[in-house]
């Protein structure tokens, strides 16, 4: 088992599920993966949310333990030994501290980029608004989401199940390497989305190869309580 890299809390998911064509997919994917399809649909999915309580190999770092994320991202499996493995690969993930950024990219080689984010959580007896916005070129997106308050299970063999049980991240590397580790945390619980709003430019914000998302609706908007989570160190797959 390899040793625990990075624990946090991550908070009140926002998730909104596109349909994309695989071919678009296809120079993102990172070597020895696949794409994992749900019922032979292929997603891409915006995912906006908070970091709690990180910690870097036990150890706080002071002013960049609580701090929202962004990201956008798409589902993948690899044949392991022991079976398949389930995963996700990042297209881009936002956060506002650049010293995160810094660190991600440099030393991981994950595609963090660093820009001014704030959020509002409102919750009340019986209803939940989160709202996540970041800012890029001077225009702030925003993500958010009205929901009722109470928790509920995630349904065996759902499409939120899919999204929410992928337990490895993958990364392109140079040719012929790509990197995985391992995030654990308990099944998640969610709530009933009652309406969203999302405001961005794919196309600007995640390049040309996206911008057909800016013409579709998502096909399902998810709001997950998250939990305590913990990211094991990686390992090099090299075939």
């Amino acid at each position: 088992m390899k040793p625990t890299f990075l624990t946090a809390e991550w908070r009140k998911l926002a998730i909104a599920n596109y349909y994309i064509d695989p071919e678009i997919l296809k120079p993102y994917l990172p070597e020895h993966t696949e794409l994992d399809l749900w019922n032979s649909k292929c997603f891409v999915s915006l995912v906006a949310f908070r970091f709690l309580n990180t910690k870097l190999k036990g150890i706080p770092i002071p002013f960049h333990s609580d701090f929202e994320e962004v990201n956008l991202r798409f589902y993948v499996r690899h044949k392991h030994e022991n079976g398949w493995r389930r995963g996700a690969v990042f297209i881009k993930e936002i956060v506002p501290k650049p010293a995160i950024s810094f660190v991600a990219r440099t030393i991981y080689g994950e595609p963090y980029v660093t820009m001014p984010m704030k959020h509002k959580w409102e919750l009340t007896e019986k209803e939940i608004f989160i709202d996540y916005q970041w800012k890029f070129k001077n225009n702030w997106n925003r993500f958010s989401i009205n929901a009722n308050s109470i928790e509920m299970e995630i349904p065996l063999g759902s499409e939120t199940e899919f999204i929410t049980e992928h337990y490895w991240g993958y990364t392109k590397k140079r040719k012929g390497i790509t990197s995985e580790y391992g995030v654990e945390h308990p099944r998640w619980k969610m709530y009933q989305v009652k309406d969203h709003s999302i405001h961005l430019n794919f196309e600007k914000l995640y390049g040309q190869d996206f911008k057909s998302l800016d013409q579709l609706q998502p096909k399902s908007v998810m709001l997950a309580e998250g939990s305590e989570i913990l990211i094991r160190s990686g390992r090099i797959i090299n075939l």
